[in-house]
């Protein structure tokens, strides 16, 4: 454990228990005071808790790995939210192409993310997933359903999904409630388009709000699909058939 990280652990420990002998002295009846500048700024605590959440997995911290490396989004973040539909039958496929719902990239997508969340959060918005990393494998299932290139890469060539640097995503307020986009994940016609206009003013603030942050990320996103994020970095990177354990 580097010694940074002890620091931060030690920080909140010793925050936790002035905040609990804080609430004792309050129930006692006591005069005693706790001297505010030793109290650990909310996002400090906040991240030394994410930290110890991290090695009570026994998951490596997020610098420690290659960029390259695939990690689970969720293992370093419970800041977003989930809908991944093709872990389902409520996808344009109709069918569950993923054997359970979950959401990995690679780990240079993954860092692109939680900073272009953490300003998401200071709008009152957080991203919502529809898919993330997608094995090549999968890939194939959906071109066997849907062998059409217009809506499914062809998996010879494969995907920036396939690469673990794609993503499918919408905002919902910090509660829960999704944005109004306009169309539903997967809609196939000119109102998903980024250059159709035409829309209620709500709609093009949303989707703009959504572009420009992912943007000023390093993602870029096509003409025909508001959900659909491409993180420029990732684009040279292998092809990969990578599959999470759903144990």
């Amino acid at each position: 454990m580097n010694q940074s990280l002890k620091n931060s652990i030690l920080w909140a420990l010793c925050s936790l228990s002035i905040f609990i002998a804080c609430k004792d002295a309050k129930r006692e009846n006591t005069d005693a005071q706790v001297d505010e500048r030793k109290v650990m700024p909310v996002d400090t605590l906040n991240q030394a808790i994410e930290e110890i959440k991290v090695i009570e997995k026994e998951v490596p911290l997020l610098n420690s790995l290659a960029d390259t490396t695939f990690i689970r989004l969720a293992d370093y973040s419970d800041g977003f939210a989930y809908d991944l539909r093709y872990a389902t039958e409520n996808n344009f496929l109709k069918a569950k192409v993923y054997d359970c719902a979950e959401c990995y990239t690679r780990v240079k997508t993954a860092k692109a993310l939680l900073e272009a969340n953490a300003d998401f959060k200071k709008k009152g918005v957080k991203i919502k997933f529809y898919d993330c990393y997608r094995p090549n494998s999968v890939q194939y299932k959906m071109w066997e359903i849907v062998p059409n290139p217009q809506y499914v890469a062809n998996p010879v060539k494969g995907s920036i999904h396939n690469k673990g640097g794609a993503v499918d995503i919408t905002l919902v307020t910090l509660d829960g409630e999704e944005l109004d986009m306009g169309t539903d994940f997967d809609f196939f016609g000119k109102r998903a388009y980024h250059d159709n206009f035409d829309l209620p003013q709500e709609i093009l603030d949303n989707r703009k709000l959504l572009k420009e942050t992912m943007e000023n990320h390093g993602f870029w996103s096509i003409r025909t699909e508001w959900w659909h994020y491409n993180l420029g970095a990732a684009s040279n990177d292998k092809v990969a058939d990578f599959k999470w354990d759903c144990n």
